[in-house]
């Protein structure tokens, strides 16, 4: 249930996703994550329904949804895999709307097309293993080389990088001055088939562990030249732009987990019995059921908020770090209660909530962690104060 109204292709898209996840996704998620086995068929069917291209217009060959109508699809596969949601939530926002917004109409023929299609899965490199909250500090360098580049570095955490067809990888361009940050950083445009590029550690991750995480090795990488992606220096400021989108799609993820956990809770507690009952008759359990519930309606009526800001034009830097922050937040609350209604049950594989429980607690961490949303909230509101604008406490 949503409390933002829905039209009714979002909800014909809504039901779609569904029944696709519960169906394709949901039977193989257990599995996926005990084996970290990366399922490629689900790449295949999420580009069969255009799960791939929701928000890349029609003449890039995506379907030209609005932003209310992807997060409502990225919602219902989150709560079948998580690991899934990641790969659909990447793809579909840092490097396809990067592409979108500032490659050239050559880059989007040849790359942007065919990742609407699914044909081409997209990943993102920014961070590095010495670079990861303070992202500006970035150390790989780009050097030109004729016409080319040569990129020298590692990336780290890069989701689903060793199936990436398509990468979108930021460098130092200008090393001339160390002060001069995130100004002097470039996106380029990767593909594994570059001289130079190769797939280093895989992470062993507590969650998530069907996304596959690995580094991104960079040895002279040569990258020719039309693979810049807009103008030199203007990379990292890309990459902010972008990132509020992206928010918006871990928020969601976020609550497909937040959502998975309730509703397992709420059919174990109607299940397991205790003292001759069922332990949802228990007050202390309604309490914890009744909470769960109103922190996931919450999140997900804020994160809608933030969409239906977005579609109108509107900046949204500010709501999308707060949808971020209160949806991940939520899902670690919401899972730890799960665990708990579950009791031993709930610490053992042969229930889901353990999952859903390892898979949030990366939601307060990736494209920002929770103390980061703050300063980005906290900063906003304080230059509303400076510029007197009372309104603006409340409003971007």
């Amino acid at each position: 249930m949503t409390l933002i109204p829905l039209t009714e292709l979002q909800r014909d898209i809504q039901k779609t996703a569904r029944d696709f996840a519960q169906r394709d996704v949901a039977p193989l998620a257990a599995e996926l994550d005990r084996e970290s086995r990366f399922e490629h068929a689900l790449v295949t069917r999420l580009a069969e329904l255009g799960f791939l291209g929701m928000l890349i217009p029609e003449e890039w060959d995506g379907l030209g949804l609005d932003a209310t109508s992807y997060l409502l699809a990225l919602e219902e596969i989150a709560v079948a895999d998580a690991s899934a949601a990641v790969l659909m939530s990447v793809h579909n926002s840092l490097p396809t709307q990067m592409l979108l917004h500032y490659g050239t109409d050559a880059q989007r023929e040849r790359f942007l097309k065919p990742m609407a299609r699914g044909e081409m899965l997209g990943a993102f490199a920014l961070s590095e293993p010495d670079a990861g909250s303070d992202a500006a500090s970035l150390r790989t360098q780009a050097v030109r080389d004729g016409d080319d580049w040569l990129l020298t570095g590692t990336k780290a955490w890069v989701s689903h990088g060793t199936h990436a067809d398509v990468i979108l990888c930021m460098a130092r361009t200008d090393t001339s001055d160390a002060r001069v940050g995130a100004k002097g950083i470039s996106t380029f445009i990767l593909t594994p088939d570059l001289p130079g590029f190769s797939v280093g550690k895989k992470e062993d991750k507590m969650g998530l562990r069907s996304s596959p995480t690995v580094q991104i090795n960079l040895d002279g990488c040569r990258v020719p030249g039309d693979r810049l992606l807009g103008a030199e220096g203007h990379g990292f400021t890309y990459a902010l732009a972008s990132l509020d989108h992206g928010r918006l799609g871990i928020a969601a993820q976020a609550i497909g987990i937040a959502r998975a956990a309730l509703e397992a809770s709420a059919r174990y507690a109607t299940e397991r019995k205790q003292f001759n009952q069922p332990i949802a008759s228990f007050q202390a359990i309604q309490f914890k059921l009744a909470d769960m519930a109103t922190r996931l309606t919450a999140a997900r009526t804020l994160l809608h908020a933030a969409a239906a800001a977005k579609e109108r034009g509107e900046r949204i830097t500010r709501f999308s770090s707060m949808a971020k922050l209160f949806a991940t937040e939520t899902a670690m609350w919401v899972t730890t209660e799960a665990v708990q209604i579950h009791g031993g049950y709930g610490y053992v594989t042969d229930y889901p909530v353990e999952r859903h429980f390892r898979d949030a607690k990366v939601t307060e961490i990736y494209e920002g962690t929770s103390e980061i949303q703050r300063i980005v909230i906290a900063r906003d509101l304080l230059a509303a104060v400076s510029r007197g604008d009372v309104d603006g406490l409340l409003t971007d």
